[in-house]
C-alpha cells in the first residue's frame, strides 16, 4: 500500500440538528478530489470519531467508500482506549471494505512501550487483511510510538507507514534515516510539512485540506516536481493560517474553514465548542490571506 500525495483526514459535518450530514460529506469528498487529493483518511481527530456512535462511524464509512470508489486511498482511523475497543473498531472497519487502517495508542490508559507493542500484534494477530499505519500523536494519546515499537516492527510486511504528528521534525529525521527502507513517512504536522517532505515524507494527512486543498495539492505537485522554491512560497503563503489553527480550537477552525470555502460542515460536538465572533473575524483574515 503506496502512502503517497494528499490525503485530507477527512470533517464530519453535522447538520443544524448535529445530526452527520451525508450530502454535505460527499460534496465535500467531491470538492477536494476536483483539486487532486491522492485519498482520504476518516474518523480521525479531525474526524471526531471520539464523538460519534458505532453506527454513525459505519455510515461515514460507507458514504466516503460510495463515493470515492477507486478514486483515491481509503485509510480509516479505528481507536479507543483499551484493545478490546480497537479490535471491535477495527472489525466494523474492515466490514465496510477498509483494509488499510490508522492506528494510534490506546489513549487514558497509559500503555508502556512494551505493552504498546503488544497492541499492534494483537492487531496485526486477530486480523491477517489489513494494512497498519502507525499513529503518533502524543499531544492526544500522551504515549509515543517510540523508535522501540518501531524496531519492533520494521520487518513486518503488514506495518505500512507512520503518521508523525508530534511536531517534531527531528523525529522526521530519524524515521527517515533509520527506517527509510521499512517505513513510509506520513506527514500530521501541518505547519512543519515541508520540513517533513525534505527529510523524506511521501504523503501529507492534512486536516487543512478539507478547506484549502487547492493550495495544498498545489504545493506537493511542486515540490514532486523539483520546484523546491515554489513549494515554499505555497507554504509561506499558507502559514499563518495553519499557524492559526495550530494555536488552538484546530476542528473548529477547520470546520469554519469549510464553511467559508462554502460548505457547511456545522459545529464541532460537545464538549467543543464553536467560535467566538473574534475568534472567527481573526480566522477569517489570515484565511482570506492564504487564498490571494
Amino acid at each position: 500500500m503506496k502512502l503517497q500525495g494528499i490525503l485530507p483526514a477527512l470533517v464530519t459535518p453535522f447538520d443544524a440538528a448535529g445530526a452527520v450530514d451525508h450530502q454535505q460529506l460527499a460534496d465535500i469528498l467531491e470538492y477536494q478530489l476536483k483539486a487532486g487529493v491522492n485519498g482520504f483518511v476518516p474518523l480521525g481527530s479531525t474526524g471526531e470519531y471520539y464523538a460519534l456512535t458505532n453506527e454513525e462511524r459505519r455510515q461515514v464509512l460507507k458514504t466516503v467508500k460510495t463515493v470515492v470508489g477507486d478514486r483515491g486511498t481509503l485509510i480509516a482511523g479505528a481507536n479507543g482506549s483499551c484493545t478490546r475497543e480497537v479490535l471491535e473498531q477495527v472489525r466494523q472497519t474492515v466490514e465496510a471494505g477498509y483494509h488499510n487502517l490508522l492506528i494510534a495508542p490506546p489513549y487514558y490508559a497509559l500503555p508502556s512501550q512494551e505493552e504498546l507493542v503488544g497492541h499492534y500484534q494483537a492487531i496485526l494477530d486477530e486480523f491477517s487483511d489489513i494494512n497498519v499505519v502507525l499513529y503518533n500523536y502524543p499531544v492526544r494519546t500522551n504515549v509515543e510510538v517510540g523508535f522501540s515499537v518501531l524496531e519492533a516492527f520494521k520487518d513486518h510486511p503488514r506495518v505500512v507507514g507512520i503518521k508523525e504528528s508530534s511536531g517534531s521534525v527531528l523525529r522526521a529525521v530519524e524515521i527517515g534515516h533509520r527506517y527509510k527502507e521499512q517505513y513510509q513517512l506520513s506527514c500530521g504536522s501541518d505547519d512543519v510539512a515541508f520540513d517533513f517532505f525534505m527529510w523524506g515524507a511521501s504523503s501529507w494527512i492534512c486536516g487543512p485540506a478539507n478547506c484549502f486543498p487547492d493550495q495544498i495539492v498545489d504545493f506537493y505537485r511542486k515540490f514532486s516536481s523539483g520546484d523546491l522554491r515554489g513549494a515554499q512560497d505555497v507554504m509561506r503563503t499558507l502559514f499563518p493560517v495553519m499557524a492559526s489553527m495550530e494555536e488552538g480550537k484546530f476542528i473548529q477552525k477547520v470546520k469554519y474553514g469549510c464553511e467559508l470555502a462554502g460548505f457547511k460542515a456545522g459545529n464541532a460536538r460537545m464538549p467543543l465548542q464553536p467560535l467566538t465572533p473574534e475568534e472567527k473575524a481573526a480566522f477569517r483574515q489570515v484565511f482570506e490571506a492564504s487564498q490571494r
